[in-house]
């Protein structure tokens, strides 16, 4: 069973332009990636351009003539189910405000959204739901 998890970014207007991702939601996986691996928005916007995902990895693309697939995913390649396994239905979602937002993402375990320049982790168990800085949420850990 996966972790599952919402990756946004919050646009000018306050909506969240968000995808889902099924595997290793956890701030000390997803997180960690997210911190150190997607920090550009313009990057940030293709990784949510390219639809809900299966596992957040280190790159969008593989490098080079790289094998990579659904099956077969090159090493530290996001693998999403658009692109990679040739499912409809998977593009990402705008939500028109935070609240909106958490209401779709209910079910999820964590959610994570990008916000002038700063990453933001909600954990979804707990009661307030309200977003926390990733990078103070996993000095706690």
């Amino acid at each position: 069973m996966g972790t599952r998890s919402r990756i946004g970014m919050m646009n000018e207007d306050g909506s969240i332009t968000s995808v889902y991702c099924h595997w290793d939601g956890y701030p000390s996986h997803n997180g960690v990636i997210l911190l150190e691996n997607y920090q550009e928005p313009e990057k940030i916007k293709m990784l949510i351009s390219l639809g809900d995902l299966s596992s957040l990895e280190k790159k969008l693309i593989p490098e080079g003539n790289a094998v990579h697939s659904f099956e077969d995913p090159a090493d530290g390649v996001c693998v999403f189910y658009g692109r990679d396994r040739k499912e409809n239905g998977t593009n990402c979602t705008v939500s028109a405000n935070m609240k909106e937002f958490i209401e779709i993402a209910d079910w999820c375990d964590y959610c994570y959204i990008f916000e002038a320049g700063v990453w933001f982790v909600i954990a979804m168990h707990q009661g307030d739901k309200k977003p926390e800085k990733l990078f103070e949420y996993l000095a706690k850990e």
